[in-house]
């Protein structure tokens, strides 16, 4: 999931044998800024609930949230955020946490790649014609391929390297995140 308060990012990947993955469904949760705040946390609860009911996900890996150039959309981002969180575990659906950097590692090799990089390989990846629409749902599906693709290394916390040079990428972006903490 990658958190918004006007559109909340939502894609169902399945992993399939041989480091593949199948997008099952994607999309958005939408409000609109002209309503309240408490309405907007309202109606993306509604929506991840419609959409946890239907899919029934292993676990939900959704965007660490971070003081990013518009301090101003942290906390509402982290309220959705929170939202989800909640909605899986009143489920005992396990969440995971990824940073940008982590993602865009995991799909692109590189913790610094743009979003149109992101976007084409989640749909390489996913054997699409395109990325999913809008964005949103694309950096969702991002997430998911991520989490899919997490090192059991580092996931297990065993002391094994990663062997492929994006998996090193990506316990570099990992390892930096931590730090910042």
């Amino acid at each position: 999931m990658d958190p918004g308060l006007t559109r909340c990012g939502i894609a169902v990947v399945e992993d399939r044998p041989g480091r593949r993955a199948e997008l099952i469904a994607a999309g958005v949760v939408r409000t609109h800024p002209d309503q309240a705040l408490d309405e907007r946390l309202a109606a993306i609860a509604d929506g991840l609930d419609e959409w946890f009911d239907a899919h029934i996900p292993d676990v939900l890996a959704v965007e660490r949230v971070f003081a990013q150039h518009n301090v101003s959309t942290v906390i509402p981002t982290a309220q959705v955020a929170g939202l989800a969180m909640v909605a899986a575990r009143r489920r005992k659906v396990p969440v995971a946490q990824h940073t940008p950097s982590e993602v865009k590692a995991a799909v692109t090799g590189s913790g610094r790649a743009g979003k149109e990089q992101v976007q084409f390989m989640v749909a390489r990846i996913l054997g699409l014609a395109e990325a999913p629409k809008p964005a949103d749902a694309a950096d969702a599906a991002a997430l998911a391929v991520c989490h899919l693709w997490r090192p059991a290394g580092l996931l297990e916390g065993a002391d094994r390297l990663p062997h492929t040079a994006a998996q090193r990428a990506w316990a570099a972006a990992e390892q930096a995140a931590r730090r910042k903490r």
